[in-house]
């Protein structure tokens, strides 16, 4: 089973500075508790290709996960899939960033969770928990923004 959530907010910050934050792709830790470390290989500017390896804890459990970034449109659009093979991924996920007047940014967050093997099972609760989460995960990625 696979599907989808999604998360949308305002940013009081110019698009090209909410890109520029986003697509550094290191700030994860920042905004997502979950995400405990975060290393960009090849270090430099983000492109197509690049690719995000991070510990992660859920459910009290750590583990390793590398996402590539597979679309970058500056500065609306940023894409990635999961390249690890854990119990549960992320296919396919992204940043929409739409620029609004008075230097503002409406920033749509999404993932497509998908189980494997066990995981097709604990998918179904990971896909519940990251929708209840969705807004609430947003308005922390808004804050981190706004902050930096």
């Amino acid at each position: 089973m696979s599907g989808r959530f999604e998360g949308t907010t305002e940013i009081d910050r110019p698009v090209e500075e909410v890109f520029a934050y986003l697509a550094d792709g290191t700030h994860d830790p920042e905004f997502s508790p979950r995400v405990q470390e975060i290393v960009k290989r090849p270090a430099g500017s983000t492109e197509v290709g690049t690719v995000f390896a991070s510990t992660v804890k859920d459910a009290g459990m750590k583990s390793r996960r590398e996402f590539r970034i597979s679309a970058l449109d500056a500065p609306t659009t940023i894409r990635w899939t999961e390249l690890s093979r854990n119990l549960v991924t992320a296919p396919e996920g992204g940043y929409d960033l739409e620029p609004l007047p008075d230097g503002r940014t409406r920033l749509r967050v999404f993932n497509t969770l998908e189980g494997h093997g066990v995981g097709k099972l604990l998918a179904p609760v990971a896909l519940s928990a990251a929708r209840k989460d969705a807004a609430a995960f947003a308005e922390r990625i808004k804050k981190a923004v706004e902050a930096s």
